[in-house]
Parts: C-alpha cells; sequence; structure tokens
C-alpha cells in the first residue's frame, strides 16, 4: 500500500498529542517501503480499524508493543526487497525527521535503502540538492536538513585521490587546508632541533625525513575524515549522499552522472533528482599558464600523491600557497626555488609584512627567491628531469615544478547555461543572500570569487540555510575575516591592511613594533616577529590587526573575536596581558608609531 496512505489516514484519526503516534506513522513508512510484502498490508488495515475505534485511547504501551514486530520484519525482509526496486544510493534517509535523535534513528548506513524513490519508483522532489561535498556544500546541507527539509548532496567520488583529489570535505579536507598543515608541522622540526643546542641539548639532529612513511600516514588521515564527514557529519543530519557529477538541466532538475571523464562529468545518466532549490558548491581548480610544456608540471593537488620528494623543486606564483609550499619543501629537504613574476609576493596583505617575511626567508631559510621571474618554457629531460626556461633565457634543473598561479571555479560541464545561471568568468556572481541571478539557484564557496577560505565557505553555507528554511535574515558577512599564511613565521591578519585603512578613513593611528622573541633570541637565533595594530583616530576602534610570529594564526583566532565585536584602541589597553608571552604585545603598545592625516602619512 502506498505509504502517504497509511500516513494521511493516520494523521485523520490518530491524536498527536503522543511522541509515539509520530513514530508509528514514521515507522509504516519505513515498512512498507522495505518490505514491499502483504506484511505492511495486514498492519495497515490493523492500525485503521484500531485507529477508528481507539484514537483517543492509544498510549505508548499499545504503540510500542507494534514496535518490535515492524524492526524484526524490516531487518528480516528489508534489504533483499529493495535491492530488487531500480538504483541505490551511498547514504539515505527513510523521512525527514523531526528531531536530531530521529534523524540519527532514521538514517540507514545501508546504500541499499532509498529515500529517493516513492513505491512506484519516481523520484521525489527535494526540498535542496546541492552540487558539491566541500565545507559549503555540507554545511549548507547538513542545517538545511536539520530543518527537517529533504536534501541531497552530490560529490564525484567520496574518498580522496585522483582524478578529482577532492572528495568529501572539499579542497580544505582532502588536497588544501588540513593535509598541508600536517606537511608544515613536518617541515619545521629541523628549525626547532637546530635550536636545541642553545639551550643545552648536546648532539641533536634532525635526523632523515621519509617522504613515504609522511605520506602514508597523511592518507590515512584523509580518509579517516572523509569516513567522518560521510557517517558523522552526514549522515548523523538525515542527508543523502549520492556518488555522482551534478549537472544541472533547467531551474528544478538536477542529472547525476557517472563514469568516464572528469568525475563522471562525460558520463551516463544514472539519475535525475527534481529539486525546489539548488546550490552549486564545486569549490575551485588550480589554474595552469599557457605554455608549452606545461603538462609536466603539478600542483597543489598532485604534490600531495606524490610517489617521491623532489630533489630540487620550482615553485612558481606570489600567493600564500605558493609560499607556503616553498617553506615545507624547503624544510624537508628539498632545494627550492620560488619564482614571482612580481617585484613582491603577497599581493593584496599589508607592505610592511610582505617586506618582513622576505627579509625572514632570506635569513632563515634555503629558499632561492626570484622576482620578477616568469616561465617561459617547461623541457623535459631525458633522464626525466625538467628545465625551467625563464622569459629572459635563464635555464634552472629541477625534479619538479609546481604551479600555484591562482585557481578559477570548477564550473565546466555542471550546466549552468541551461538553467540561465550567469558567470564572471569561471566565477558565478552571488548577491549577499549567496543567490545567483536565478531565483532558487544558490552558490557558496570558492566558486562564487568572494574570499577562498574554509570558514567563509562554512558561513555563507549556513547563512543561506538559516535563511532559507530556518526563518532567519542573515546576509553573508564578510567584513573582518581573520586568515593565516602558514609559513615560518606564520602571518595572521584581520581587517584593513595600514595602505586600506589610510584610503578608507584618512585619520588612522599606527602602532608597531619588531622583536626577536624569548624562544629565539635564548639560542641566539637570528628569528624575529612583528606586530601591528592599525586604529580609526575619529572612534578609536581597531579596524586592522597583523601578527608575524609563532602560531600567529592561534594567536589572531583570538584577537579576531575582539576586533568583530568593535574593540576600542582603549579596550586593548585595559586589558592586561599574559607575561611571558609575544602575544602580550598587543596590549601592551601605548604609542602610535605613526599616523595618517587625511590619508598622509606623519611621523609620530
Amino acid at each position: 500500500k502506498d505509504a502517504s496512505r497509511v500516513q494521511s489516514h493516520l494523521k485523520k484519526h490518530m491524536v498527536h498529542k503522543f511522541i509515539f503516534v509520530d513514530w508509528t506513522i514514521k515507522l509504516i513508512i519505513v515498512f512498507v517501503r522495505a518490505t514491499r510484502s502483504r506484511f505492511a498490508s495486514i498492519y495497515y488495515y490493523f492500525v485503521r480499524s484500531a485507529s477508528k475505534k481507539a484514537a483517543t485511547s492509544m498510549t505508548p504501551k499499545v504503540t510500542t508493543s507494534l514496535l518490535p514486530f515492524m524492526l524484526v520484519a524490516l531487518g528480516r525482509f528489508g534489504p533483499s526487497s529493495v535491492r530488487a526496486f531500480g538504483p541505490t544510493t551511498t547514504s539515505t534517509t527513510f523521512i525527514r525527521p523531526t528531531s536530531r535523535m530521529m534523524q540519527r534513528t532514521f538514517s540507514s548506513s545501508s546504500s541499499a535503502l532509498s529515500s529517493s524513490e516513492s513505491p512506484e519508483g519516481e523520484e521525489e522532489e527535494y526540498d535542496l540538492v546541492v552540487i558539491g561535498g566541500g565545507s559549503g556544500g555540507v554545511r549548507a546541507s547538513r542545517i538545511s536538513a536539520g530543518y527537517g527539509k529533504k536534501v541531497a548532496i552530490l560529490e564525484p567520488q567520496l574518498q580522496h585521490g585522483a582524478p578529482n583529489y577532492s572528495a568529501l570535505g572539499g579542497t580544505c579536507v582532502n588536497v588544501g587546508c588540513v593535509p598541508k598543515k600536517l606537511m608544515v608541522f613536518a617541515s619545521r622540526y629541523p628549525r626547532m632541533i637546530a635550536e636545541t643546542s642553545g639551550y643545552g641539548w648536546e648532539g641533536a639532529g634532525p635526523g632523515q625525513f621519509k617522504w613515504e612513511t609522511f605520506m602514508e600516514y597523511k592518507d590515512e588521515e584523509i580518509t579517516r575524515l572523509n569516513n567522518v564527514y560521510q557517517n558523522f557529519v552526514l549522515k548523523n543530519a538525515g542527508v543523502e549522499i549520492i556518488e555522482g557529477f551534478g549537472v544541472l538541466n533547467g531551474t528544478n532538475t538536477v542529472l547525476v552522472k557517472q563514469g568516464t571523464g572528469d568525475g563522471g562529468v562525460e558520463g551516463k545518466v544514472v539519475r535525475t533528482l527534481k529539486t525546489k532549490n539548488t546550490v552549486i558548491a564545486v569549490g575551485g581548480w588550480p589554474n595552469l599558464p599557457h605554455i608549452p610544456g606545461v603538462e609536466h608540471v603539478i600542483t597543489s593537488n598532485e604534490i600531495f600523491y606524490l610517489k617521491e620528494q623532489p630533489k630540487r623543486i620550482v615553485i612558481v606564483g606570489g600567493g600564500f600557497i605558493a609560499l607556503e609550499f616553498a617553506q615545507i619543501m624547503d624544510g624537508l629537504g628539498s632545494e627550492v626555488t620560488l619564482m614571482y613574476r612580481g617585484d613582491l609576493f603577497l599581493r593584496g596583505f599589508d607592505q610592511d609584512f610582505r617586506e618582513f617575511l622576505r627579509d625572514e626567508m632570506k635569513e632563515n631559510s634555503n629558499i632561492n627567491l626570484e622576482f620578477n621571474t616568469n616561465p617561459n618554457e617547461i623541457i623535459k629531460n631525458d633522464d626525466g628531469s625538467l628545465t625551467v626556461v625563464t622569459e629572459d633565457g635563464n635555464k634552472v634543473e629541477c625534479d619538479a615544478v609546481m604551479m600555484a598561479t591562482g585557481r578559477n571555479g570548477k564550473i565546466d560541464g555542471i550546466g549552468l547555461e541551461s538553467a540561465g545561471v550567469e558567470t564572471k568568468g569561471s566565477f558565478i556572481p552571488v548577491s549577499e543572500y549567496s543567490k545567483t541571478n536565478v531565483d532558487n539557484i544558490y552558490a557558496v564557496g570558492d566558486v562564487t570569487n568572494r574570499i577562498a577560505l574554509t570558514p567563509v565557505a562554512l558561513m555563507e553555507g549556513h547563512s543561506l540555510a538559516d535563511t532559507l528554511f530556518g526563518g532567519k535574515d542573515r546576509p553573508v558577512d564578510h567584513e573582518f575575516v581573520a586568515s593565516t599564511v602558514f609559513t615560518t613565521p606564520e602571518l595572521a591578519t584581520i581587517g584593513y591592511t595600514e595602505e586600506q585603512a589610510a584610503e578608507k578613513f584618512k585619520d588612522i593611528s599606527v602602532f608597531k613594533t619588531r622583536f626577536r622573541p624569548m624562544a629565539h633570541s635564548f639560542p641566539k637565533s637570528e628569528t624575529y616577529s612583528m606586530f601591528k595594530i592599525i586604529v580609526e583616530t575619529k572612534t578609536d576602534k581597531v579596524v586592522g590587526v597583523h601578527i608575524a610570529t609563532d602560531s600567529a594564526g592561534e594567536i589572531m583566532q583570538g584577537v579576531a573575536v575582539a576586533v568583530k565585536m568593535g574593540a576600542t584602541k582603549a579596550d586593548f589597553d585595559a586589558t592586561i596581558g599574559i607575561h611571558p608571552t609575544s602575544a602580550e604585545e598587543l596590549v601592551t603598545m601605548r604609542s602610535p608609531s605613526y599616523e595618517y592625516k587625511d590619508g598622509k602619512k606623519v611621523e609620530a
């Protein structure tokens, strides 16, 4: 019998003050879909008769007595019977539960059970389909499901590795923040060990780094995280996980493709999803320059899967990815050449800190910095090595070339044109509510080209779900977003740079200090830290904080709360410092180093 008929009948005749009645309704749906047998009909007529005669006397005891029969039957007949009915999915939810407890109860880890089919085999309409299982997509789907909505999320592959590299968790978990930070940790040990003699430790040495061992452990950790996202984060929330490439087919239909091609984009359509709303959360993909021999390079995808550590590597780019990997590979013992086409890397960051980081890299690393240098050709030699030929004719021999020359939105093949979704280059413009030019199609994360950071994508996905389904008005807020470049030392920042603040606020005060922190001054290392606070003079509000020191990201997270709340310089001054720490400099700088009047610098 049709489950909806049972549900409608019970809602009409049963007393809804008992939560057990709600449980009964949902168990009937589970039972009917799972067994497709006469047991469902028998139970339906039993409940129909009982509900008419004793609707007002339905008790928890009566309802509970039915549960063992249904659960046993479900376990006995469910999987085998459902396999005979249509395609299966990786994760399903039988119903849209009304509580977190029910979500966990009715979420199934079996790929054989599917809620996407009605008893007649037709697709039910989703409240939300999310294309892309990265940070923004996962958050949007999880929060939406928490509001009781029917949600599916599509990801071309559920485990990390080639050909898509990204899987559940997105770039960050698979080929971004997480594995990169693990490599950062590994790369810092030699410098720490080098300072141990200054603390009285004799004979300490860095040992030998085993690339293969590290990569094995890294793969195990990323696999664990993929499984956490699949089996706990999404399934426990009641989100249906579909392994496949999502393609728009008009404004209310998403095709699921699997098979050959990049993530299945050229594959076969295996399923059609009807949806009221769609979120595009496909993320980004490394950009490659159009030069001869570019097919021989690697990117921030492939570097995590190299079988051997390159002894010599050329890294091309001037953003945070290029700088982080230059220091990672240097710390792990590779010979590193960093090429950047401009005068100074980290464009858009505070000028003082760009120069500071350049000086630290020159003093405390073996990286060969080549500014105003751009590769013109990559030649693969007979022995497998590579030669980078620059635009000025110079040649650099190496074993690997890593391009970190920006990222593009990964929109190819996802059918945006079929729905009339406007694009700008490879990105999707959206409103402050993450809405595209099409009313029921949204986009979050890197594909929107706003701020390409994991926590920003999380905020965008959460805000969207709250607005769509939570009855809240939550436009995204991109002001005062903290971030960290995981170089050594780390560079953390929030708010406006000195240059931006002078242009926007005109009158500002700048507090700045540069010093050798205790941890490095004692062993006589030439490693420095720098702190800067930027204050709007008229309001005394702190509008920018920049830190370059050990664990700058950890320090900045706490500072970010204060800045986001609108803290003033007086608030900072009234805060008692923690001694002895480098971070106490933030609350002990009393006199400005210099000021700006009407946008022009005035020395104090």
